[in-house]
């Protein structure tokens, strides 16, 4: 445990490799080292600090969803949530793929929580298990296309009592072409935004329509933007 709290205070100031986080520790007075529980050495109870060597095996070793279950942020004083995967850098060794893992992230950018896909599957089959603890009571859960997913929104609407915004592509043509079917002409929710950037102007439109009677087959898909 002494271990993951240097390198996280380590991170916190700002260390982002693991030669940063060993020159960090090396550099920590006795009585940080102290509180964040590092081994006493000699007679004298000197703290000797973990090195560069030691924090990358246990960090490369440590269960991310672990760690992010002990640091997390709770969704249920959250707005939305985010869920979304990435592959860790610098984690693919020889024959080894690289770590890939699905975070949950508030609208504030706190990590919720986050587990490692394990390899030969992906994303979709470990959705649910991200979000299955929490209470997710009035939270709109936010996902990529890749989650547009029936049981995901059966999940999150009947069993976690949230609402969700999936991302609808053009290569999910039947979903896709029935939202572009829509009777947009008649959406009277609308929001403009126009700014400049990388000089030139741009204009932004965004149309809601409620769906609810318009034969949209997608469980509990309420509105289309």
């Amino acid at each position: 445990m002494s271990v993951l709290l240097v390198a996280c205070s380590a991170v916190l100031t700002g260390a982002r490799s693991f030669a940063a986080i060993g020159q960090w520790a090396r550099n920590a007075p006795q009585d940080a080292l102290a509180r964040l529980g590092a081994r006493t050495a000699t007679v004298f109870g000197v703290r000797v600090t973990p090195s560069t060597a030691t924090i990358r095996r246990v960090l490369n070793t440590a269960c991310p969803g672990g760690l992010a279950d002990l640091l997390g942020h709770d969704p249920a004083e959250a707005d939305t949530l985010a869920v979304d995967g990435k592959s860790a850098c610098g984690s693919r060794h020889g024959d080894t793929p690289a770590a890939h893992l699905l975070a949950a992230i508030t609208g504030d950018g706190l990590t919720v929580t986050q587990l490692r896909v394990p390899d030969k599957t992906n994303e979709i089959t470990c959705f649910a298990d991200l979000l299955a603890p929490y209470d997710l009571t009035g939270v709109t859960v936010t996902a990529d296309a890749l989650h547009r997913q029936r049981d995901h929104a059966r999940f999150l609407v009947e069993e976690k009592t949230a609402h969700y915004v999936f991302t609808v592509k053009r290569n999910q043509k039947s979903l896709h072409g029935q939202l572009a079917a829509l009777p947009w002409q008649k959406a009277s929710a609308k929001f403009y935004d126009r700014t400049r950037a990388h000089g030139r102007l741009e204009t932004r439109v965004v149309q809601v329509l409620t769906i609810a009677d318009l034969g949209v087959d997608f469980p509990h898909a309420v509105q289309v933007a």
